[in-house]
């Protein structure tokens, strides 16, 4: 069996890689080359943006399955269609279970609840993206297959509540710095954290299934946290002090508007995932790994790879300014 991942070296896509080729799937990754491929896949070299280059690079190839990791809005869905009617079997779009219906109708979400997310433009636009494959898939028979994972997480980093542009290490950072780091709400919502190990059990089950055409399948973990617990479990593994500051959703996009779709529009929702449709169809997937052991590997990854370590001097000014003035605002009404 043959598949081509457009990607195939991030966060969820690397895992994914690791384990097909591990169960014999031949496979080829097609980016641009700024990191090495996994032993034992194939490497095609080309920007998917480019499209008359990628028609070109896979000129007379199939494949079983092709899977772009990488596709953020409707024009790129649409060129996808165009490169992959007739090259593949099958054909798998990365959406996001943040598209699904903010604020959350009910505390348990499953595929039939409504993709409607008007805080976040980057929910939006994978919603968008599916209605384009799902039309195409009703009207010239593309064979796309959905899948909509939540906070995925691998080795390379640690998930944290609340983070700048530069990624979660400056909130680690804080706290080995004995420093509070922010928590929206109370601390108290819930929150569904899946390791990308687990996210590829399912989705390589998924792989070569005509049972999956045309239907969209949540994967994420059972294991649901409160914020304050995943502060807990990483101030645990880090050896230090856990120092949650609790901060209101509508503070905090007061102060700064660009975490209204990150926070309003996803982890500030309290839910519960229900993945029973794509455990139909893959028994076999059954998340082992805890957030606490995923932690600790992270964590142990992250600091013998300088380049995990990205400082974020700016998000750390910003954590500072917010909690001042929260703290003045308390002063105020103490008077």
């Amino acid at each position: 069996m043959k598949a081509l991942f457009i990607g195939g070296t991030g966060t969820i896509s690397t895992a994914v890689t690791r384990l097909a080729l591990q169960r014999g799937w031949d496979m080829t990754l097609l980016n641009r080359g700024n990191r090495p491929v996994p032993e034992g896949a194939r490497s095609v070299v080309a920007d998917i943006a480019d499209e008359r280059a990628v028609a070109a690079a896979l000129q007379g190839e199939r494949f079983d399955v092709v899977a772009d990791f990488i596709v953020f809005d409707v024009e790129q869905a649409r060129r996808d269609i165009r490169l992959f009617q007739g090259m593949t079997d099958q054909y798998f779009f990365i959406s996001s279970a943040s598209a699904y219906h903010k604020p959350p109708r009910g505390s348990v979400i499953t595929e039939s609840t409504p993709l409607h997310n008007p805080y976040w433009e980057y929910s939006r636009k994978k919603a968008a993206c599916e209605d384009a494959l799902m039309a195409a898939y009703r009207e010239t028979g593309f064979p796309v297959t959905i899948v909509r994972p939540s906070h995925t997480y691998c080795e390379r980093s640690i998930p944290v509540p609340i983070h700048g542009d530069k990624g979660g290490y400056q909130v680690l950072a804080r706290m080995l710095a004995g420093k509070p780091v922010l928590v929206p709400g109370d601390g108290a919502s819930l929150w569904t954290l899946t390791h990308s190990d687990d996210f590829a059990k399912a989705f390589v089950g998924l792989m070569g299934r005509r049972e999956a055409l045309g239907e969209a399948y949540t994967i994420t973990s059972d294991e649901q946290l409160t914020w304050d617990q995943v502060v807990e479990v990483i101030a645990r593994t880090l050896g230090v002090e856990a120092r949650p500051y609790h901060i209101a959703t509508d503070f905090l996009t007061a102060c700064d508007p660009s975490y209204i779709g990150p926070m309003q529009g996803d982890k500030s929702n309290s839910v519960i995932f229900d993945c029973a449709k794509v455990k139909r169809l893959v028994p076999d997937f059954i998340c082992t790994k805890p957030f606490d052991l995923g932690v600790k590997q992270a964590w142990d990854y992250i600091r013998t790879h300088e380049e995990c370590r990205v400082e974020d001097p700016a998000f750390d000014a910003l954590c500072d300014r917010i909690i001042a003035a929260h703290e003045a605002g308390k002063r105020a009404f103490q008077k």
